[in-house]
């Protein structure tokens, strides 16, 4: 910021930045495509409201560096990408929307694969798929799929700071009570932890607390709960300068995109003694899932792609520890090395070869 003016977005911060507007339907979007090394763009869309268009800019370009990093992490042939789609709340049909906004995807000629994020639905998906392209989710909710991962990663990250082999007595904070922090809240009961759940919507946080025997916290106190693992499974950027002084617990692991406001918070919480699971590492549960079902996968083999997420966890907890470096640092290099490792840029030719 700078006299109140709005900061601009670094437009070639990603390799391709697409805006897309129909005035009759209402459509305003952004689809940014981050690197395309191991693959086509692979992201979900969000439909939420944004204070501005560069806003929305701005979110689709850090999310979709996020999917980069999740996919490379997570050894799947996908690159990083990312749909924001404005709602102003004034679109009349929002099937119209989606078709619309399908309309725009195919001309990325399979460069950019939307899935569900924040705000949309399989419905959505399917509306976009209804237009000729290519998009994931539209038949399946990777929802449970993505909180399995947090919790294998959740176990990995418990048995590095506690040196236990299970949840059992320790209370996990978990912050949203949605389709994941709620499967995610079961999980941990069922391994024996005690939960305590926040949510905006504090009947269904209540609800959820009921279920798995736990207890509700207030969304403003969730924080600085007194906890063993806090769990964010809500907005992003929940881990600030600020805030992260104030946390109890001594393990961090969510579902949450984003979960830090910056580099400095992940070196805060490593002088604080907090084990911090990257986001981009716990939370890929759900592309796993996704890729699995485009590569029919059975079950069995789903399950064990989920569990290796734990694997992963403990791997780059160690790495870190012996580097001495942060566990973002430690996942970011990893990536990294993937990434260089990569033949080359995907391109549409390739992919109908």
């Amino acid at each position: 910021m700078r006299n109140g003016a709005e900061a601009a977005p670094d437009l070639f911060a990603t390799e391709q930045v697409v805006t897309c507007r129909d005035d009759q339907v209402g459509l305003r979007a952004v689809i940014a495509i981050d690197d395309t090394r191991l693959g086509p763009g692979f992201g979900g869309v969000r439909y939420r409201r944004y204070p501005s268009p560069s806003a929305a800019v701005e979110e689709a370009q850090r999310l979709a560096a996020a999917m980069t990093l999740k996919h490379a992490c997570a050894g799947l042939p996908y690159g990083g990408a990312k749909a924001v789609v404005l709602d102003d709340g004034r679109v009349a049909d929002r099937d119209e929307l989606f078709r619309r906004f399908g309309d725009f995807v195919a001309r990325t000629a399979g460069g950019y694969i939307p899935g569900v994020d924040m705000g949309t639905t399989e419905h959505d998906m399917q509306t976009v798929r209804s237009r000729g392209a290519r998009a994931f989710c539209a038949d399946s909710d990777p929802s449970p799929w993505t909180a399995r991962g947090a919790f294998a990663a959740m176990r990995a990250a418990v048995q590095h700071a506690y040196e236990v082999d299970s949840m059992t007595g320790l209370r996990v904070a978990v912050q949203g009570a949605g389709h994941v922090g709620a499967v995610l809240a079961r999980l941990v009961a069922a391994d024996g932890g005690h939960v305590l759940v926040a949510d905006v919507d504090r009947e269904r946080a209540a609800a959820v607390a009921e279920e798995v025997g736990g207890a509700v916290l207030d969304p403003e106190q969730v924080i600085e709960a007194d906890c063993e693992v806090f769990a964010p499974c809500a907005v992003a950027r929940v881990l600030t300068a600020t805030t992260a002084p104030r946390l109890r617990a001594r393990v961090v692991a969510g579902a949450a995109n984003d979960t830090l406001d910056s580099p400095e918070v992940a070196r805060l919480l490593v002088r604080q003694g907090v084990t911090y699971v990257p986001d981009f590492v716990a939370n890929a549960g759900g592309v796993i899932q996704v890729h699995a079902e485009q590569s029919g996968h059975d079950r069995a083999q789903l399950e064990a792609a989920i569990e290796r997420i734990g694997e992963r966890v403990a791997h780059l907890l160690a790495d870190a520890a012996e580097r001495d470096v942060t566990p973002e640092d430690a996942a970011e290099s990893l990536a990294a090395d993937r990434l260089a490792a990569a033949a080359g840029r995907w391109r549409p030719e390739v992919a109908r070869s």
